[in-house]
C-alpha cells in the first residue's frame, strides 16, 4: 500500500490571502473576485487579518445566491443579506465578494480597500443523498457533498426533536473524527465533536465559537460515530424540530489530513507532534482550560519560527506571535503558552498537508 494516496493536497485544500479594494461609499454592487485556489471551493472559511471582523463560513451545499453564511465567531443564526459585505459566489477559481448595502463603513467587510484577509478552501465535489427509508441508514434524511478520498463531508439535515436520539448518514466511507454542527435557523453554539476529546469523547463536547474547556453533555447521544452515521440528540444546538443544521465533518487521510492530541510540556523547547506530512494549516484547542482556538497555516507569514495565527472563534485581528515550527513530518511547539503548550495538559488539533512525508514513489518531502 502506497503511503499517501494523495501526492498534491493542494488539490483538496489551499490558502489564499488577498487585500480588499471596496472602498468607504462604493454601495451596493462593487464586487472583488481573489482567485488562485485551484478548484472550484465547496467550503470556505473566511478570516480578516489586518482588522477585528466577523468569520464567514460559506458552502456549496446552502449555496451563496442570497449570501448564506455562518460565523464562527458567534452563535448567531445563518445571515441570508449582504450587510457589511459579503460572500457574493464561489467561483471555479476561488470566491467574489461583494460591498455591503450599508455604503457609509465596511469595517465588517470582506474586501474593504487596503485590509487584508485570508480564506481556506476544501474540496468536497460528489453529491450525498440519504434517504432514510430507501437505505434504512440513520433515521432521518440527510445530503450535501463528500470527498472520501480527502476525508470530508459537508452535510444538511432537519431535526426531529430536542431529546430524540437520531443517527445521521455522512457519507464518508470511514469513521469521521471530528465534526462541527450549527443551527442555520436560532442562536446557537457551534457544537464540536473530536474523538480525542477526553477518553470517551461521545460524552463531551466543545465549542467552535467558545473557548471554553471540554464539556460533559449529551449532544451526541453517548454514542460514537460509525463509518455510516454521527449521532445527536440533546439539545436545539443539534436537533431541534422544525429547524436546519449544518455539519462539517472530517477524517484523518494518511499523508494528507491528521486529526489528533498531544500533551504540552509547558517549555519552549515544546511538544512535537508528527503528524505525516508538512502541514499547510493547524487548528489547535486546549481541551483542559478556557482559551482560545488557534489556527496557522504556510500562508502567514510562512516561515519558522514567524507563523502568524488566528482565533476562529473571535472576530479579533491575526496576532503576530511566534508559537509553533512547521516541520516536513509535523509541528513542534515553540512557546510555553498556555493555549497550545501547557504543561501536562492536552490540547486536541485538526491539520491539512502542504506535503506529505512521503509521497506515493517513496520520495520524501523536505522541511521548510
Amino acid at each position: 500500500m502506497a503511503y499517501t494516496t494523495i501526492d498534491n493536497p493542494a488539490e483538496y485544500f489551499n490558502t489564499i490571502l488577498y487585500t480588499g479594494d471596496i472602498v468607504d461609499g462604493d454601495g451596493s454592487g462593487h464586487t472583488q473576485a481573489i482567485t488562485g485556489v485551484g478548484f472550484s471551493p465547496d467550503l470556505v472559511w473566511h478570516k480578516g487579518r489586518s482588522h477585528t471582523c466577523p468569520t464567514p463560513c460559506v458552502d456549496t451545499v446552502r449555496g451563496t445566491s442570497s449570501y448564506n453564511f455562518l460565523k464562527t465567531s458567534e452563535s448567531a443564526a445563518e445571515v441570508t443579506a449582504n450587510v457589511n459585505g459579503a460572500i457574493k459566489t464561489i467561483d471555479s477559481d476561488g470566491i467574489t465578494v461583494e460591498a455591503g448595502t450599508d455604503s457609509s463603513s465596511k469595517s465588517n467587510n470582506a474586501g474593504a480597500n487596503g485590509r487584508t484577509y485570508v480564506f481556506w478552501n476544501w474540496l468536497t465535489g460528489t453529491s450525498f443523498s440519504n434517504d432514510q427509508s430507501a437505505t434504512s441508514v440513520g433515521t432521518i434524511d440527510s445530503a450535501g457533498s463528500v470527498n472520501t478520498t480527502a476525508g470530508i463531508s459537508i452535510i444538511k439535515y432537519a431535526g426531529n426533536s430536542n431529546g430524540t436520539t437520531t443517527h445521521i448518514a455522512h457519507g464518508l466511507s470511514g469513521v469521521p473524527e471530528m465534526y462541527m454542527v450549527k443551527s442555520l435557523d436560532s442562536v446557537g453554539n457551534w457544537q464540536t465533536y473530536h474523538h480525542k476529546n477526553t477518553s470517551a469523547p461521545e460524552t463531551d463536547n466543545l465549542q467552535l465559537d467558545n473557548p471554553d474547556a471540554t464539556a460533559d453533555y449529551t449532544f451526541w447521544g453517548d454514542t460514537l460515530p460509525t463509518s455510516t452515521v454521527f449521532t445527536v440528540k440533546d439539545g436545539n444546538d443539534v436537533n431541534e424540530s422544525g429547524e436546519e443544521f449544518m455539519c462539517y465533518l472530517f477524517r484523518s487521510i494518511q499523508g494528507y489530513s491528521k486529526v489528533g492530541s498531544f500533551t504540552g510540556n509547558g517549555n519552549t523547547n515544546g511538544a512535537f507532534v508528527y503528524t505525516g506530512f508538512r502541514p499547510a494549516w493547524i487548528m489547535t484547542k486546549n481541551i483542559e482550560r478556557s482559551d482560545n482556538w488557534m489556527i496557522f497555516d504556510n500562508k502567514r507569514l510562512g516561515y519558522n519560527v514567524d507563523n502568524n495565527f488566528t482565533f476562529p472563534n473571535l472576530g479579533n485581528t491575526e496576532v503576530d506571535s511566534d508559537q509553533i515550527d512547521i516541520l516536513s513530518n509535523g509541528f513542534k511547539c515553540r512557546n510555553a503558552n498556555d493555549a497550545i503548550n501547557s504543561s501536562g495538559e492536552v490540547t486536541v488539533y485538526m491539520a491539512f498537508a502542504e506535503a506529505p512525508f512521503v509521497n506515493s514513489n517513496g520520495v520524501p518531502c523536505n522541511a521548510r
